[in-house]
């Protein structure tokens, strides 16, 4: 089973040698490794390419760029990776193992976020019910899909937000997700730079607006 490891990027160069180094142990493992950049301009696809790994341009645009990668990819299995998301070494043992029971074409991983407040140990547990419970996953996550049922379903949606939201709901017409108890590591900052508790009921809102059917577009401007 060959996994393609795609992470959409923009203007990450201050994590960029930290996030090369943790995927240099995958691509050595034998993952295909394809960074998607959104037209980042401050030197980011320069490092990672001389750093040995694929790099292919897309319009801006997590979305798009995900599935700029996917279009590219050689692998049986898609993973999709956010640039401050950090894979348990095992990762791929463990998404072999659960894709091959034949039961799940789909899964994520439980989250931890990380950072000063310990309210975001509280936030990742209470994501992992949730998405257990629902068997819709966000993006930190690292979601991980079998190509042809990804292909299947067209990809991502183009839209500016709740992309993943969307793609589980594609996804879960064909099996539950593979809910992995082990751990991927996830950056805390979006949560501390803007409030912890002001981005909890932010990100409540958004979702409950995008159930109601409130347009994404204005979602996407009110997160940012």
């Amino acid at each position: 089973m060959k996994i393609s490891i795609i992470v959409p990027m923009l203007n990450e160069v201050s994590q960029m040698h930290e996030l090369c180094t943790h995927l240099q142990f995958f691509q050595e493992a034998g993952c295909e490794i394809i960074f998607a950049d959104g037209g980042s301009v401050d030197g980011s696809s320069d490092i990672a390419q001389t750093r040995g790994f694929k790099i292919i341009h897309s319009a801006r645009g997590r979305a798009r760029q995900m599935n700029a990668g996917a279009a590219t990819a050689g692998g049986d299995v898609l993973l999709f990776l956010h640039a401050d998301t950090r894979l348990p070494l095992d990762a791929m043992q463990i998404i072999e193992r659960a894709l091959a029971q034949g039961t799940h074409c789909w899964g994520r991983f439980n989250v931890r976020i990380t950072g000063h407040s310990l309210m975001l140990r509280v936030i990742g547990h209470l994501i992992n019910i949730r998405s257990r419970l629902t068997g819709i996953a966000t993006g930190d996550q690292a979601i991980f899909v079998q190509r042809h049922l990804f292909d299947q379903v067209l990809g991502y949606s183009d839209q500016p937000l709740m992309e993943d939201i969307e793609l589980c709901k594609q996804l879960l017409r064909y099996s539950r997700p593979a809910c992995i108890a082990q751990c991927v590591s996830t950056s805390g900052r979006r949560w501390e730079s803007r409030g912890v508790w002001r981005t909890i009921l932010l990100m409540w809102r958004l979702r409950l607006d995008y159930w109601r059917g409130v347009d994404v577009a204005m979602l996407a401007r009110m997160y940012k």
